[in-house]
C-alpha cells in the first residue's frame, strides 16, 4: 500500500465525513424546524461528525476504510433519527426533511465549484485536460495547491454522487419520501406505510438503486462538469 494511496484515502475520508455529516445534519435541522426534535436532542443538528459517528460507527468509520482499502473506492452511510408519529402526522414536513439531505450535498457542490473558479482566478488551479472523479481541477503550482485541488475535486464529485443517488424515488432513499410533496397529506401517509411494509427489503432496494445509478452517473457527471466549465467539453 503506497504512501500516496494512504494520503488520498485520508483526504477522501475527510471529504466523506464532511459530506455525510452535512447531509444528516440538514435532515436533523429541517426536522427540528418542522416540529420533530428527535435528532436535535441527540446532537445531530451539527457539523461535528462525532454525534453522527456514534449513531453509525460501522457505516461512517469501519466500512468506508475497509471499502477504500479493498477497492480504492470509499463507501459508507449515516442516518438521523426521527419520530415516526411526527412523520405520519406531518407527511409534507417529513418530505421536506427528506429533501434537506440531498440539498446539502448540492450546496457543497456549488461551494466546491465556486472555490475552483476562485482558485483559477488566483492562478492556483487550471482545468484538467481530462477530468475524472478525483480530478476536476489541477494545481498550477506544487504544494498546498495540489492538496486543495484534490480536496475540491473529491468534494465536488462525491456530492454530485450523493445528492443525485439519494434522490432516486425508491425506498429507503430520500427521493422516495420526498414524493410526499406531490401527494395529498393522506397520500403521503400511505406512501410511508408502504415504505414501512417493505423495510425488510431495504438492502435489496439499495442494490437495485445502485445498479440503476451506475448507468446514469456517467452522463450526470459529464453534465456537472459542463456546468462547472461551460466553455470546455469533456466526454462522458
Amino acid at each position: 500500500m503506497s504512501s500516496e494511496f494512504v494520503a488520498i484515502g485520508i483526504l477522501w475520508y475527510v471529504v466523506f465525513l464532511l459530506s455525510t455529516t452535512a447531509h444528516e445534519a440538514s435532515h436533523a435541522l429541517v426536522a427540528k424546524l418542522g416540529g420533530d426534535p428527535t435528532a436535535f436532542r441527540r446532537g445531530q443538528v451539527s457539523l461535528n461528525p462525532l454525534p453522527h459517528i456514534r449513531r453509525e460507527p460501522f457505516g461512517m468509520v469501519l466500512f468506508p476504510i475497509l471499502s477504500y482499502a479493498a477497492g480504492g473506492w470509499m463507501m459508507g452511510w449515516a442516518s438521523a433519527p426521527y419520530d415516526p408519529l411526527w412523520q405520519q402526522k406531518h407527511p409534507r414536513r417529513a418530505a421536506w426533511m427528506s429533501l434537506a439531505g440531498p440539498a446539502a450535498n448540492f450546496a457543497l457542490v456549488v461551494l466546491a465549484g465556486i472555490a475552483v473558479h476562485l482558485g483559477i482566478a488566483m492562478g492556483l488551479f487550471h482545468p484538467p485536460e481530462s477530468a475524472n472523479f478525483q480530478r476536476i481541477v489541477e494545481a498550477s503550482t506544487p504544494g498546498f495547491a495540489e492538496g486543495a485541488a484534490r480536496f475540491l475535486s473529491l468534494l465536488f464529485s462525491l456530492n454530485v454522487l450523493l445528492g443525485a443517488f439519494n434522490l432516486i424515488p425508491i425506498p429507503p432513499l430520500d427521493g422516495y419520501s420526498a414524493l410526499g410533496l406531490l401527494l395529498t397529506e393522506q397520500g403521503g401517509r400511505h406512501l410511508e406505510q408502504i415504505r414501512q411494509s417493505v423495510r425488510t427489503f431495504s438492502f435489496i432496494g439499495l442494490l437495485v438503486c445502485w445498479q440503476l445509478f451506475a448507468k446514469i452517473y456517467g452522463p450526470l457527471f459529464a453534465l456537472a462538469l459542463q456546468t462547472l466549465y461551460p466553455t470546455l467539453h469533456y466526454g462522458g
